[in-house]
């Protein structure tokens, strides 16, 4: 009864998060629209991140290289081939899904800080890869999807993903779609492995499940969701540059999965919305905004030791997930 009760809980949570992301489209400001829209894309990034980080309890510094990965194989296609979008789609999810299935089965034979050093490694020679093919990529410069390349026609009817209402909801569908495959993995069976690997590795070997399979299939699960969010943030926002594969975007994720709780499903929204929101207001009233950020997020910290919503979890909320 008591485990009917809190599935019921997590259920009627995480779409009444859906609910007011939905809702919040037609009554936010231009302004807010478009950071709302951006945050849900970058959401997404996160919540592949925590499912290998939160959840696994792998420490990657090269996730980075995986949300490019879908960035430029969206990216490319479209503004050289002219490739439709949802083909370009599918093809930046399945440039990060081969990409990790490659780096995982050779990363996954290191542990703890060592793999965080391969993972970061693996990163820098994708970002230099995108700089040294600069007549393809531009480079740190980059390159811009026109309005008329990120068009989608069905028949008489031409779908725009510029217009700013068809990019919100497509953010929020991606991270709807997340956000329940996410869910639904550490639910599942698999998640509750990938969890006992997370606090004891040996002794789930010794349980008898195949850990290096269960960590590899975390991590492509974790690449294609940060692949898909890479894909539709240069589909959405219409820019592709070699910034995005830069450590900065591989600390990033790291930072919101902290700020919002590692482990819990709703955290990577959360850290991510706080964190976009800090710096948005703060670089409004100072240069040094990043000292501000650091200060509140020091004392975050403090009071919230294993983020926002884990803290929460652990002294009131025994049932967020």
């Amino acid at each position: 009864m008591i485990g009917h009760t809190a599935s019921m809980r997590v259920a009627v949570l995480h779409g009444a998060v859906l609910i007011v992301l939905f809702l919040l489209q037609f009554i936010l400001p231009a302004y807010h629209h478009g950071i709302l829209t951006r945050i849900m894309v970058l959401a997404a990034y996160a919540i592949g991140y925590n499912i290998l980080f939160g959840y696994t309890g792998l420490l990657s510094l090269g996730h980075a290289m995986f949300f490019a990965a879908g960035l430029y194989g969206a990216g490319l296609p479209v503004y050289h081939l002219q490739w439709p979008i949802p083909l370009a789609f599918a093809s930046g999810v399945g440039s990060g899904v081969v990409l990790a299935a490659i780096v995982g089965f050779l990363a996954l034979r290191t542990v703890g800080v060592a793999f965080m050093i391969v993972t970061m490694m693996f990163a820098q020679a994708f970002y230099l890869l995108t700089l040294f093919y600069a007549g393809y990529t531009r480079g740190d410069e980059g390159f811009v999807l026109t309005q008329t390349m990120r068009q989608m026609a069905f028949g008489e009817w031409t779908l725009s993903l510029a217009e700013p209402g068809v990019r919100y909801n497509a953010a929020l569908l991606l991270f709807g779609l997340c956000l329940m495959a996410c869910l639904g993995l550490v639910r599942s069976s698999m998640g509750r492995v990938l969890i006992a690997i997370r606090e004891n590795e040996e002794r789930t070997t010794m349980l008898g499940y195949n850990t290096f399979a269960n960590k590899w299939t975390a991590l492509v699960i974790s690449a294609a969701m940060c692949a898909a969010a890479g894909a539709a943030y240069g589909l959405l926002f219409g820019y592709v540059g070699s910034t995005f594969a830069s450590i900065h975007y591989s600390i990033s994720p790291l930072l919101w999965v902290l700020l919002g709780g590692a482990a819990t499903t709703l955290g990577p929204l959360l850290g991510a919305l706080c964190m976009f929101y800090l710096v948005d207001i703060s670089s409004g009233y100072t240069t040094a905004y990043l000292l501000f950020v650091g200060l509140i997020l020091v004392l975050l910290i403090v009071w919230f030791p294993k983020g926002i919503l884990g803290t929460l979890r652990e002294r009131r909320f025994k049932w967020l997930p």
